[in-house]
Parts: structure tokens; sequence; C-alpha cells
């Protein structure tokens, strides 16, 4: 009985570490690393997932925010909705254990082989099921229906509410850096995550391309029909914008009427195809400017690329000449007569 009881204080003990460092985490990176990783070692398991419901991508725009590759947390699963995802989702909540099926639960530890049991503790929100921590182990009675699931329960309360609270400060975090008109990232952020992504591109010898986008003719559009109409057209070239860019890519109002896209790992082949859906997406159809008036409007886009070298150290300086270069080639496509695409070829890289 003193053997046993001091196994359950030791497992006390670390469980009360692991949920203080659960709660100590400072932001959403930090968090998925402490549940993917921090609770495997803890606990000696041999796999963890952390599956989040996200249909809007919400969450996974502001862990990318954070300038994190998503493929460097593998175990962290991101669905739009649990449906079809595991058998258990349609009736859980309370900790469910049992034994691993590939049928049912191979979609929550994707690349994982071997496993026979497994726990699936719900997350909830707002008494919602918005994902589940998973453990995965090899053998086949650490997990199974006869454990007592009080632990496990009292583990997803907390994970619940660290991620809760985590990613509302994300939001908050990311209200500084956001354009409240467009809803986009504004100038300030776009010049955090050009440095990031050019270390980035740096780390793993790839190419960093910049679309820089330009409304024609935009002046005329306030002038003739007032500001309010001119807003109305800024939102809406965001949101066809928006419509053909990946979640990977960073989209930024630069300013007035200028957007900017970066496109990491992106050759300029690629890019030109991309902005010229763009182009075509901006011209396919009038803006609606209010009182059932509609205008046509059109976009010049320019697109530079870059391939920084493991010497470049400088990365501002090397972003702000790819801004530029991208600017350049913007006017190139200005004086080509407007509604129009131009590729600045300088890798602007010193030779």
């Amino acid at each position: 009985m003193t053997r046993e009881a001091e196994r359950n204080s030791q497992i006390l003990k670390r469980s009360q570490e692991r949920e203080l460092r659960l709660l100590e985490a400072e932001d959403l990176e930090q968090l998925c690393r402490e549940i993917l990783i921090g609770l495997r070692d803890s606990y000696g398991l041999d796999a963890v997932s952390f599956v989040i419901c996200d249909g809007s991508h919400d969450i996974r725009h502001l862990l990318q925010a954070s300038g994190l590759d998503l493929d460097e947390l593998p175990g962290l699963v991101f669905v739009e909705s649990l449906a079809g995802l595991a058998p258990q989702y349609v009736a859980l909540r309370r900790p469910w254990l049992g034994a691993y099926s590939t049928a049912d639960h191979g979609l929550l530890f994707p690349g994982i082989r071997g496993l026979a049991s497994v726990a699936m503790i719900p997350l909830s929100h707002k008494r919602s099921l918005i994902g589940s921590v998973n453990f995965g182990s090899r053998q086949g009675d650490r997990f199974t229906a006869d454990h007592a699931t009080d632990f496990f329960a009292h583990l997803g309360v907390i994970a619940s509410f660290c991620l809760e609270n985590v990613v509302n400060r994300a939001r908050l975090m990311r209200s500084g850096f956001t354009d409240v008109l467009t809803g986009w990232y504004n100038r300030r952020y776009l010049q955090i995550r050009l440095g990031e992504e050019l270390a980035r591109a740096r780390r793993h010898g790839t190419t960093l391309t910049c679309l820089m986008l330009d409304i024609d003719h935009f002046k005329r559009v306030n002038d003739n029909y007032g500001h309010a109409a001119g807003d109305a057209v800024l939102r809406e070239i965001a949101q066809r914008i928006d419509a053909e860019v990946r979640s990977s890519d960073v989209a930024a109002r630069f300013g007035g009427e200028e957007f900017v896209i970066l496109l990491p790992g992106t050759g300029t082949a690629s890019a030109e195809k991309l902005a010229e859906r763009i182009r075509q997406a901006v011209d396919r159809e009038p803006f609606e400017i209010g009182r059932g008036r509609r205008i046509d409007v059109t976009a010049s886009i320019g697109i530079a690329g870059i391939a920084p070298r493991r010497g470049d150290a400088d990365l501002k300086t090397l972003g702000d000449s790819l801004i530029a270069r991208a600017d350049v080639a913007l006017y190139r496509a200005k004086a080509a007569g407007r509604n129009a695409l131009a590729v600045n070829p300088d890798n602007g890289v010193a030779a």
C-alpha cells in the first residue's frame, strides 16, 4: 500500500507539473509543442496528436502568423469538421480509451504505425466539441475501457482552457497588425513576416516571390463616386485576391490602393500564373459600390523573386530590395497600359 501510495503521489506530481507547463504557455506555438512533445516525453507515450476543428482556418492562420512552418509539428491536425475523422467524435463528451484500430484512428495519428491502444481526450468550448488530444501506445493494456478517466477529463479541461487563452491572446496581438478596412494584415506586419520568410528561404534554399498589386486609376473612383465607393472597392479587391491565394501565403495592404502578397517557396513562373488569376478575378465582373451602382475596376501587378544564399546576413536589405524590385515591375505593368503583369527578372542577389 505504501508503494502504491508513493507511485500515485509521483503520478499526481508529474501530472500537475505537466498541467502547469500548459498553463504557462505564452503563445499558440508553445502550447502545441507542450502538448505534442511535452506530454509525449513526460508520459513515455509512443504518439501524441492534437486535433483542432478550425473550419474558418482562423487558428491555423494565427499559428502561421507566428512564422511557424506547420510541417514542423506533424502531430498537429487541423480539420474543417470532425465528422468522419474517427467514429468516437459522434459522442465524445468524456475521454475514450480502448484498442487502436487503423480504420477508426489512423487519421488521428498520421504516419504512425504499430499502435495498440489509444486515449482520446475531448476539447470543448462553450459546450461544443472543438477537437481532442490523443495519446497512442504500442502497449495494448496502456489504455483500456477499464481504466479510470478522471485524470484525462481534468487534462482535457486544462488543455481546452489553455487553447482558448492563447488563441484569444493571439487575436488581440493580431489586431495591432490588421488593416481595419480590409481585414488584411498591414504594412507593419508585412515587414515582420518578410524577415521571417527570407530567413526560412535562406535556411531551406528556396525562393520567396513578391507580388505588388495596384488598383488602376483608383483616384478616379474616389473623385467620381466618393470615398465610400473607394472603400467598397478596396474591400472587394481584398476578398477577390483572398480567394486565389494559399493559406501559407502572406497578404497585406501595403498602403492606399497597393497590396502585397508574399509567396514562400514559389518561383516567378508559378507566381506569374497566380498573378494572372488575380488580375482576371479583379477584371472579371464590375464592383458594387452602393445605391445599385457598378463600376469596372482593373489592377496591375509587379512580380519579383529572391533566393537568399546562406551567407546573406542582412535580411532587411534583401527584403527592402525585394519590395523595391516588385514596385519597379509594377510600374512597368502600368507603363504597358495597365491591367497587366510584369516580372522583374533580376533575382536581387549580388553576384
